[in-house]
């Protein structure tokens, strides 16, 4: 999918999560192509840069620049036993309150209750104490889309 962002933030690889659009976005003639295509609060990863330069008043040094994205891959803490490389499931949160240094792993940003995901990468058991007493495993998770 293409969108655009500012000019100094246009780099292959970089990763960043759509937090929504601000007012000046609403009568921009770019808003279909730029703000539009993406989803609140999901997280991207540029996968390639294009060359054309527009103007716009909202990022850093008044430029935009069409980029490519692609969802970004998603590190989570689970617990669950019935998840290995190449299964598919519907992300549900875990059921935890606790805040801990492995929140933001056990509950990451981009991901939603009933998202399907696949496993791309089992890394094994993660080596922190959960505080809920939970044995975890950190995963590498794609989107089914």
């Amino acid at each position: 999918m293409i969108t655009l962002i500012g000019k100094d933030l246009a780099k292959k690889g970089n990763e960043f999560i759509f937090y929504g659009s601000v007012d000046e976005c609403e009568n921009c003639r770019f808003k279909a192509s730029c703000v539009d295509s993406l989803e609140k609060n999901r997280k991207y990863k540029i996968i390639d840069v294009r060359d054309n330069e527009q103007k716009c008043q909202v990022h850093a040094e008044n430029t935009v620049i069409p980029v490519e994205v692609d969802r970004s891959n998603i590190t989570l803490l689970s617990s669950s036993k019935s998840i290995f490389e190449g299964s598919t499931f519907s992300y549900e949160s875990a059921d935890c309150d606790e805040e801990c240094e492995y929140h933001d792993y056990c509950f990451p940003e981009g991901l939603v209750d009933g998202d399907k995901c696949i496993v791309l990468k089992n890394h094994g058991k993660h080596k922190g104490e959960c505080k809920k007493g939970y044995k975890l495993n950190k995963l590498t998770l794609g989107f089914v889309i």
